[in-house]
Parts: structure tokens; sequence; C-alpha cells
């Protein structure tokens, strides 16, 4: 939906909405989400209490929205760009280790919240004002609502294909993996303060990736 066609009341929603997230992403920097107060949110913001609690139910519902957001951009970029298998998941590792030098208090927070969940907490949809204002040019993709799971099978399909899989390995098991890479090797990183993010998502990567024989080059 075009810009210019969407009511100026859900545009006006939308902004405040968009500036509570933000809001949100610029304060919590090396701190952990526990630590970060609504009234922060909202005082940064300048929007009131209530209005929060009219956009987000509980403060931690912000993690979901970044995880949303997050991922519907790794998608976009991967359907831009001709990335498959493990340099598709290598370049989403990348925006990791990228948001990890301004922000690396929110993987860590997002890591413990979801260790705290039952299962995978489902996608917010979003309002057409929300994707236009998010996704500029690419609201058909910001409208589909993004899955870590299937993106990371895909990829390993991928991966399956082009050889680059470990034998042995099945694309079940890789997804699984996958996940436990994505986010266990971010707190290793972080437990033993390894400066080289990127480093250490590539050692655990080796666990997935086909044996290369000696003269191969990398």
């Amino acid at each position: 939906m075009d810009a210019q066609s969407i009511p100026l009341r859900e545009l006006k929603k939308a902004r405040t909405k968009l500036a509570l997230y933000e809001a949100s992403l610029e304060l919590i920097g090396e701190r952990s989400f526990r630590e970060l107060l609504v009234d922060d949110i909202c005082r940064k913001a300048e929007v009131s209490k209530v209005t929060f609690f009219k956009f987000f139910r509980q403060k931690e519902d912000v993690l979901v929205y970044f995880m949303r957001v997050w991922l519907t951009w790794r998608r976009i970029e991967l359907a831009e760009r001709p990335l498959r298998g493990m340099a598709a998941i290598r370049h989403m590792l990348g925006k990791v280790v990228e948001e990890a030098e301004t922000k690396p208090g929110l993987m860590l927070s997002l890591i413990g919240f979801l260790s705290e969940m039952k299962m995978h907490p489902c996608m917010p949809e979003l309002s057409a004002a929300e994707i236009g204002l998010l996704f500029p040019g690419h609201e058909e993709l910001g409208a589909q609502e993004p899955d870590l799971h299937q993106e990371f099978t895909k990829r390993m399909q991928e991966a399956a294909e082009d050889g680059e899989l470990r034998p042995g390995v099945s694309v079940e098991s890789a997804v699984a993996l996958l996940h436990t890479i994505f986010y266990g090797a971010y707190l290793t990183g972080h437990l033993y303060g390894n400066p080289d993010l990127m480093g250490v998502y590539d050692m655990h990567l080796e666990v997935l990736r086909t044996v290369r024989e000696k003269g191969d080059r990398v």
C-alpha cells in the first residue's frame, strides 16, 4: 500500500509506536533489557506510559518486535543479493555482529527472554502504516511474517544441494544446530570476552561445513 493512501491517523499511530521502539533500542546499549524502565523509554520518546501499553502489552514485547523487524530486513537483503547456503547464514550472523557493536546488551537480553519462554514467540502483526515506515520500497516482503526456523531450513537445504553440508549431517539436524549457534555462540563469545564475534560464529559453523581437503581454498 502506498504511503499516500494510508490514513493520516494510522500513520501517526505507527510513528508513535516506532518512536517507542527506536527509543528502546537507543537506550539499551550495553545494559540488560531488564534494567531498562518503561519510564525511561517513554521519556526519551516523549510518549506517556498509557500510550506505551496501548502498543506493547509488556516491555518484553519490544524485543519480539525487534526480532520481527530484524528478521524481515535479513529476508529483504537476501532476496536482493545472490547469497545462498552458508554464505546466506554468514550474512545473517554478520548482521548480529554489527548490531552487537553498538547494542551488545540487546542480543543478550533476547537470549535471556527466550530462555524463559516455553516456545519461540509468535511474530507480531504489523499495520500497513508500520510496514511502509519500516520497510519503504519493500512493502510486499515486509508484510510477510518472517520465520527464523524456515529461513534456516531453506539455507541448509541449499547448503546440502551445493555440497557445503558435512556428510552425515541431515538438514533437520543442521537447522537445530544453527539455532544453537545463532544464540549460543554469541553467549560464548560474550562470556569469554572474545572481541572477534564473527570468528566465534565461524568456529561453530565448522561443525556443519564439509571437511575440506588439504590444499583446498577456503
